[in-house]
């Protein structure tokens, strides 16, 4: 299947496929219907991508099919306009009296999901930005049975529509890097640079795909990349914030970058050295790119996802690494950051094609810096597809001092 610019975009046809495929779990299992909370799964089954605060929605649809969204009034233009659903049901307002479940319950009742059990995503609304409120369980609902598990398996498998969308994303995140790489000199600062990568980047998306794009994320619009303050000895941790630090000669740099397009996002990370390496910082960025070909090399349909951290953490032990070794392999990645399954010795999931995973195996040396490479990658029939393609070597990224 060819997927064109001008459908740069998960089609209606694709989101109803997606409906008949959890309909037909649904009545597998003889279940009254479905309700999800996730702002993740609203988005993957109805097209409809929203900001999620204390007000709680919804995606419901019962064992004939027939699909609603459930909305705080503030949301009914927006759902009634995007939505691929039958109905919206809304409330006024939350914490509302009546509260927005005792809402839900009349709307589980009018679609004919009162008398069984319920597949859900949670038992209730989450926790977010400070919601409290009744279990669905209480809602009126007979008992609610988990389906989470189902819903990440049928999303872990990507469609040619999905994997065109992670390609753009990638290509957009690999201008914001190389304009990132660009401007990143001695004495600027990360707010700056970062600001200025992604600013021009996303400047040039709007320009060439402007009218057929659009970023549906809650977190970021356009093309992004920057370093999340992991540079120079704050590079050694995975995890840091940005801090507007100076650049300085001498500086390890772990990068990030970034494009959601349709919601869709793909990651991208290097390892980047100011002035030339010096004996240790050249040691270890090769033991970092080593892991990451071991990592691929593991990588192919009809394995477990396990196997590849083995593999990896393998090169570790061999090479007397393990001091420096602080997570695992990586992770599936589309309408999120992080998806499941993971490249982890404790995910026995089965690699398939269609699957798009992060590769980024690190070495975290205090006083020295962080050294991690990332790429998406997609399974193929036969082995792997690296979606990403930013030079890896050492030579290309060193930026001078």
């Amino acid at each position: 299947m060819t997927v064109s610019k001008a459908q740069l975009k998960i089609s209606d046809s694709e989101h109803l496929r997606r409906c008949e495929r959890l309909l037909e779990y649904v009545q597998a299992e003889k279940l009254a219907g479905v309700v999800l909370f996730d702002s993740d799964y609203i988005l993957y089954y109805t097209g409809f991508a929203f900001i999620p605060t204390e007000r709680p929605m919804a995606f419901l649809m019962n064992a004939q099919g027939r699909r609603a969204l459930f909305v705080p009034r503030l949301e009914v233009e927006h759902a009634r306009a995007n939505a691929l659903v039958d109905d919206v049901a809304f409330y006024l307002e939350y914490p509302g009296d009546p509260h927005p479940m005792a809402v839900l319950a009349e709307a589980l009742d009018g679609l004919g999901m009162k008398t069984g059990s319920l597949g859900a995503d949670g038992d209730g609304y989450p926790w977010i930005l400070g919601y409290r409120g009744p279990r669905l369980s209480e809602a009126g609902a007979a008992a609610v049975v988990p389906i989470r598990a189902f819903i990440e398996d049928q999303m872990a498998i990507k469609s040619p529509a999905e994997l065109a969308l992670l390609r753009e994303s990638c290509r957009w995140a690999n201008l914001a890097h190389t304009l990132l790489q660009r401007y990143t000199k001695p004495g600027k600062t990360e707010t700056e640079v970062s600001q200025q990568a992604s600013a021009e980047a996303t400047r040039a998306m709007l320009d060439a795909i402007g009218p057929i794009y659009r970023g549906q994320n809650a977190f970021a619009e356009g093309a992004i990349a920057g370093y999340r303050g992991q540079i120079g000895r704050n590079a050694a941790i995975p995890h840091a914030l940005a801090n507007n630090i100076v650049f300085q000669a001498g500086d390890v740099l772990v990068t990030g970058a970034t494009a959601p397009v349709w919601g869709y996002v793909s990651e991208l990370e290097r390892t980047m050295i100011i002035g030339q390496p010096t004996g240790e910082q050249r040691r270890f960025f090769e033991h970092m790119v080593a892991l990451q070909d071991t990592a691929m090399a593991a990588m192919e349909p009809g394995k477990p996802c396990a196997e590849v951290d083995r593999a990896v953490r393998a090169y570790y032990e061999k090479h007397d690494l393990m001091p420096y070794w602080k997570h695992h392999v990586g992770h599936a990645i589309g309408l999120r950051y992080h998806e499941g399954p993971f490249l982890d010795r404790g995910d026995n999931t089965t690699m398939e094609p269609g699957m798009v995973f992060t590769v980024e195996p690190g070495l975290y040396v205090p006083q020295l810096g962080g050294f991690r490479h990332s790429d998406t990658v997609v399974i193929t029939g036969d082995g792997v597809e690296m979606l990403t393609y930013y030079p890896r070597d050492l030579e290309s990224l060193v930026i001078p001092a």
